[in-house]
């Protein structure tokens, strides 16, 4: 037992010489934000954000006035207007310009009401943009804890592959001294070969495994000597038994932090004010208008003498107005009742949508819950498989050691030793990452 335990220190620090030796170890943390940082996808989400507030600030300034201005320059042949507007035999020339100013003052709430649907919407798309954040974060959570796992079985592949060389000098020992015949020396070349496959098998999906992490992180080509850092977890029983919680104690936290809930929440808000904005069309609306316009009138011909110099016709053809305009709807073959009850509709649409968002929000707080105790109990069990197939390993060992019992006999003793260490590592991380699923659900960060 001491050799073993020698042998896994031996191993673990090899392993840690290694990783020093690559330009970089990411941590969880660095992966998640490198991840949210880089990802296309959110990316998008981010452009999705940015055309909702463009679309706030265009409601905005809906209350801002609308100027317009314009020029005009028409030429009359025959009969044409003069500039005191009688039509008589004669060619002109006749420039204009206005200035035109169109102000609401009050249009039944609309503009009001559009502008905080507007916001309501801004907001559902940050809460939308932070969910996708969250289902990366778990998504880079769980590669990073495949590797790790991956990084445990090489381990173990490595002190099976130790063991077994360490056999072989044994056996080839036995041998020499005529306790063993020389087909077990053979047979025991030969599991060496077979573990040394498993360690290259075991290596390669390390290499995968950060593959897949690298790839999911939208790395640059340039992080060839890509790793993570190996954190120091404690015993899962012990260090993250307190994260299960009953789903019911869970769900009163996520219900109100979770960003899809706050989106669909949002929404619905959102709906309501879009059905005020359809109610508006029921009232009057009172509109602001300023104006302003000018012109010039030359004549030709015989009638040149009857112009009038351009500075002074400036100042007698000015036109001031300001004037208010109301628009009181009547009859608009149903439209307006129409469009009000589509947002009636929009508003049944959306709370039949809040309500499935949260049963779908319990329901996986319920299968995390239960998986977690699941992970919990194959954990215990697997633990106790190591200690058990640990002893039987350690007595196959002695015997084989004395010439007692066959290479076969070693062989299976140390499978099952390396089974249920191999069961063991899966259980483990699968139980660290359940147990981080429900601190995500209960409103904390995903750390290692």
């Amino acid at each position: 037992m001491k050799r073993i335990k020698l042998y896994l220190s031996a191993f673990c620090l090899s392993l840690s010489f290694l990783a020093g030796a690559q330009s970089r170890q990411w941590s969880l943390e660095e992966c998640i934000r490198h991840a949210v940082e880089h990802n296309i996808d959110l990316k998008q989400g981010e452009q999705e954000e940015e055309n909702r507030e463009i679309e706030l600030n265009t409601a905005r300034n809906s209350w801002l006035p609308n100027l317009n201005a314009g020029i005009g320059q028409n030429f009359d042949f025959g009969r044409s207007p003069s500039r005191e507007g009688v039509i008589e035999d004669r060619n002109s020339a006749n420039s204009s310009a206005y200035v035109q100013l169109n102000m609401p003052l009050f249009d039944g709430f609309r503009i009001s009401n559009t502008i905080a649907a507007r916001k309501l919407n801004l907001q559902a798309a940050t809460e939308s943009l932070n969910k996708a954040k969250e289902d990366l974060a778990i998504g880079v959570a769980s590669y990073y804890l495949q590797v790790l796992y991956n990084k445990e079985i090489l381990n173990i592949a490595e002190l099976q592959v130790a063991l077994t060389a360490e056999q072989v000098s044994r056996t080839d020992a036995l041998v020499g001294a005529g306790k063993v015949p020389l087909s077990q020396l053979y047979d025991i070349k030969a599991q060496l070969a077979k573990d040394e496959v498993s360690r290259t098998e075991a290596r390669n999906n390390v290499r995968l495994a950060l593959l897949n992490l690298a790839q999911l992180l939208d790395l640059e080509r340039s992080e060839a000597g890509f790793d993570i850092l190996i954190p120091s977890l404690p015993d899962p029983v012990d260090g993250y038994r307190g994260s299960i919680l009953p789903p019911d104690v869970i769900y009163e936290h996520a219900v109100a932090l979770k960003p899809q809930i706050k989106e669909q929440e949002f929404l619905l808000e959102s709906r309501r004010k879009m059905l005020k904005v359809a109610q508006a069309a029921y009232y009057p609306q009172l509109n602001l208008n300023l104006n302003y316009s000018n012109g010039y009138y030359r004549y030709f011909g015989s009638n040149d003498i009857a112009n009038v110099g351009f500075s002074s016709q400036l100042k007698q053809n000015e036109r001031k107005t300001i004037g208010f305009s109301l628009s009181i709807p009547i009859f608009n073959r149903f439209e307006v009742r129409n469009s009000v009850r589509t947002a009636r509709v929009g508003i049944l649409s959306q709370e039949l949508l809040m309500e499935n968002t949260k049963k779908a929000l319990y329901k996986e707080i319920q299968q995390a819950y239960f998986n977690a105790i699941a992970a919990q109990e194959k954990y215990t069990s697997a633990t106790q498989s190591v200690e058990a197939s640990r002893e039987a390993f350690k007595y196959a060992e002695e015997r084989y050691a004395t010439g007692r019992s066959t290479v076969f006999e070693y062989n299976e003793s140390k499978t099952k030793y390396a089974q249920s260490l191999a069961g063991q590592a899966q259980a483990r991380y699968d139980f660290v990452f359940r147990t981080k699923i429900l601190d995500f659900y209960n409103g904390l960060s995903i750390t290692l």
